[in-house]
């Protein structure tokens, strides 16, 4: 048995601040974040992230939305029976969509099984539900479930559509309560995918809206060897969305006994000067939310780790992980000279 904080902390952490250089290293690096700063320091990278669908050019940007492309999608042909009177054409662009339009992509969505017909409709729901007031009004019109069945649908561009199109449904706190019951089937699609697929990738970015609360982090639990497996993997397209997952979930303090046990022998290998940037220093964050957490949990035990566990990894073998965080305190980018400094000092 050992104890998560006090003791195990110190013991395993103690050659992260090792030697006068080092701690000169990490007094240098927060003395200068203050000193561009007003005398405060810099925050850390928020702990939780979200992701949005990229929405189609050229239209009016939603408050608050990321980065957008692609291309607005011509119309799908449909059946005139299955229109609204008096709302039949749609505009082009989707923005611009009223709520008989989207009605009525939903019901043709849900009565047609044409693969083709799914997709399109699909794509310009995605784009739809880029902004927020859509969100709510495809929830208000039964669209959350007719969407979620498309993940059932064999044809792997109808699951990625649907996944994009859930994905921006996500954004929203109250499509969340109800798009909760995909996070089960959408993890299985991650694992069963090809590496770095755009069906795993939709996936992943689904699940970084669903953990950016802890209300659902429970029923991600048993994929987080799924997701350590993938973050192994050496691609960083796939690297960085897998730990926007993991840094959500580091973020939780109920979820470090499950992180520190799960096992990730490769995990010090992405603590080098290297490694792309944005997952660097997302493996440092993931490191500093755990650190965190442990020391919140001082007075709780857990079951000895197997040596390949996050916990031994990072901290059983204290000195090598001290000469690669010693190392990156030179590192060329300021965030990660932060980062590592701000990990360094939640160890004292």
């Amino acid at each position: 048995m050992r104890e998560v904080g006090g003791s195990a902390i110190r013991t395993g952490l103690a050659g992260f601040v090792v030697g006068a250089g080092v701690c000169y290293c990490v007094y240098r690096v927060v003395s200068k974040t203050r000193r561009n700063n007003g005398g405060v320091v810099a925050a850390a990278p928020p702990a939780a992230e979200t992701e949005r669908e990229r929405a189609p050019q050229g239209s009016r940007e939603a408050p608050g939305s990321s980065e957008r492309h692609g291309v607005f999608p011509s119309p799908p042909q449909r059946d005139s029976a299955s229109l609204r009177e008096g709302c039949v054409d749609l505009p082009n662009s989707s923005h611009d969509l009223k709520a008989c339009h989207i009605q009525n992509l939903i019901h043709l969505l849900e009565s047609t099984e044409d693969p083709s017909v799914q997709e399109q409709i699909l794509i310009t729901l995605s784009n739809s539900a880029a902004f927020s007031v859509n969100q709510d009004l495809i929830r208000n019109l039964g669209g959350l479930s007719v969407v979620g069945k498309m993940l059932s649908v064999p044809d792997i561009d109808v699951k990625e559509k649907a996944l994009n199109t859930l994905n921006n449904l996500s954004m929203n706190i109250k499509n969340q309560e109800v798009l909760k019951v995909y996070i089960t089937r959408v993890c299985e699609e991650i694992d069963s995918s090809p590496l770095n697929s755009e069906l795993q990738l939709a996936g992943l970015r689904f699940l970084t809206n669903m953990s950016v609360t802890n209300n659902y982090h429970c029923m991600m639990t048993s994929s987080i060897p799924c997701f350590l497996h993938l973050l192994s993997k050496e691609n960083e397209r796939t690297q960085v969305q897998v730990l926007k997952v993991l840094v959500n979930l580091s973020a939780n303090t109920a979820m470090t006994k499950d992180l520190l046990n799960a096992q990730a022998p490769f995990l010090l290998s992405l603590l080098d000067g290297s490694i792309n940037k944005e997952v660097l220093l997302r493996v440092l964050l993931f490191a500093t939310n755990l650190t965190k957490n442990m020391k919140k949990e001082k007075n709780t035990t857990v079951s000895q780790y197997n040596e390949d566990s996050i916990f031994s990894v990072l901290w059983g073998n204290s000195t090598l992980c001290a000469q690669k965080l010693a190392a990156l305190l030179y590192h060329h980018d300021t965030e990660i000279r932060e980062q590592v400094a701000e990990l360094i000092m939640q160890q004292g």
